[in-house]
């Protein structure tokens, strides 16, 4: 049973990982966007910008991630808009997280001391120098530990992709289970193993993040 495994389930296991990475690496790049954009958006001294912004923000918070990429894959082809398995996984969760996110920006950006605005006001900058050279670069270091619990969550939210046929590690995983279903405790446990390694590299990273930006700001 064991020698079963390691030589069979096991490299089969680790083959959906190269898509799992994939796919928390398209979804971070696409929610990152999505989190400053919104973000930004919930600051603007535009009414009609803020409302809208904030209505996307709490539409996409108010529903389910599972609900969201069923839409996406199953519901937009009937609407003339047809995606595949990657692409819609990737919009999914990067929109689904970024909206989470923008929270996060919107609250590291308030975050920063009313003075340094005014400082900013007072050398003639604009709203994208005072953005881009004042605020941001103190408002980062605020961001990083929550993005990293964020990012965590969506590594986990990868395993969606399975209700649609994606082979990342999750849907490689549960092809096995009709072959193999008197593995089920060890099969799960090493779907554990993998994600919980992973979660870790990725913190591992935002703690190095922070430390050059710690470092930085010394």
């Amino acid at each position: 049973m064991i020698e079963v495994y390691f030589e069979k389930i096991v490299p089969l296991m680790l083959r959906g990982v190269p898509m799992t990475v994939l796919l928390m690496l398209y979804g971070t790049l696409l929610a990152a966007v999505l989190s400053f954009v919104f973000g930004l958006a919930r600051l603007s001294r535009f009414a009609a910008v803020r409302g809208t912004a904030s209505v996307l923000v709490e539409l996409i918070r108010g529903t389910s991630l599972i609900v969201q990429l069923f839409w996406i894959y199953y519901a937009l082809p009937h609407l003339g808009v047809e995606l595949p398995k990657l692409p819609a996984a990737v919009i999914a969760i990067g929109v689904n997280y970024g909206a989470y996110g923008s929270e996060i920006v919107r609250s590291a950006i308030l975050a920063v001391p009313r003075e340094q605005r005014e400082a900013a006001i007072a050398l003639n900058f604009n709203s994208y120098q005072r953005m881009r050279h004042i605020i941001v670069p103190q408002a980062l270091p605020r961001m990083l530990p929550p993005f990293g619990n964020l990012q965590v969550e969506l590594l986990k939210g990868t395993a969606l992709a399975y209700f649609i046929g994606l082979g990342e590690v999750f849907y490689r995983t549960m092809t096995q289970l009709n072959y193999y279903l008197y593995l089920l405790v060890p099969i799960f446990t090493g779907l554990l193993v993998i994600y919980f390694a992973l979660s870790q590299l990725v913190l591992l990273l935002y703690r190095w993040a922070e430390r050059r930006l710690a470092a930085g700001r010394m």
